[in-house]
């Protein structure tokens, strides 16, 4: 068969290495960091943008391989990406929200599954994501002038179950603050959704929340004349620090760490964007 259907271990590949595409994009389009400090690239047949610091590389690419390792095992519900400001209070959540649709027994995770899509399809709708993705601005508008912003990677997962690792080594995940996550988000926080895919295998749609937070600085910003662009870091090729760890969100810790404002369970990932 000449472009056979999807099978589990390519699927979660492709989504993980999609992710890792995307987490570039967003820190681009969002000016998290400055124009200079990304390359212009091509991806599924689109232009996309690349970091080209390497501690920001090393981050994100230690970041996706530790969530491609989740996603194996079947327990992942969201990846997090948190736009956040200088006191850690969550301003925007890219949602990459993941959904099983089937349970695939470890001998049969190579073999093509009937009713999945091929991987040249996937490709096409990974394009329509990043097209989609590129012109996002439009629906978020530009950050607040006032917040110094920075961001970070988080994932969610299934209930009750914790991080897992391949060998003896704790999981390279650290709490995540339930503020970053999305058990955090209030009843006048906005969701705009990007784009969606059913593989056959895993279902995969991506979404951005605009918090409550963002949402009311704007408003006041706008009240006084002021709102302006993200443009709060110097023209210079060096980005702030990068995160030290991706974090992971546990239901039952969020529950606790709601009373004691303290972080939740977490962990971290690597692989590159390439032509």
């Amino acid at each position: 068969m000449a472009n056979p259907p999807l099978t589990w271990n390519q699927t979660v590949r492709g989504i993980t290495e999609f992710i890792e595409v995307a987490i570039h994009q967003i820190l681009y389009v969002r000016q998290i960091y400055p124009a200079d400090l990304f390359i212009r690239r091509k991806k599924y047949d689109t232009p996309v943008f690349q970091s080209r610091h390497p501690a920001l590389n090393d981050y994100i690419s230690g970041a996706v391989k530790a969530i491609g390792e989740q996603l194996l095992t079947g327990n992942v519900e969201n990846v997090v990406v948190v736009i956040k400001d200088k006191e850690e209070v969550a301003l925007e959540r890219f949602l990459f929200s993941i959904e099983n649709v089937i349970q695939v027994e470890a001998f049969n995770k190579d073999t093509s599954v009937e009713d999945a899509i091929t991987s040249a399809a996937l490709g096409q709708y990974f394009r329509g994501f990043l097209v989609k993705l590129s012109m996002i601005e439009s629906q978020l508008g530009q950050m607040y002038l006032g917040d110094d912003v920075s961001f970070s990677i988080a994932i969610e997962l299934k209930t009750d179950n914790i991080p897992a690792t391949k060998d003896k080594n704790p999981p390279p995940w650290i709490p995540a603050y339930t503020q970053h996550t999305t058990s955090a988000a209030s009843e006048d926080a906005e969701l705009h959704m990007v784009r969606a895919v059913n593989t056959g295998i895993i279902n995969l749609s991506l979404g951005v929340q605009e918090t409550d937070v963002k949402l009311q600085r704007e408003r006041e910003a706008l009240a006084k004349g002021k709102l302006g662009i993200a443009g709060t870091k110097s023209p210079t090729n060096q980005p702030s620090t990068p995160p030290k760890e991706p974090t992971v969100h546990l239901e039952d810790s969020a529950k606790k760490q709601a009373a004691d404002d303290k972080p939740v369970e977490t962990q971290i990932a690597s692989t590159s964007v390439g032509e």
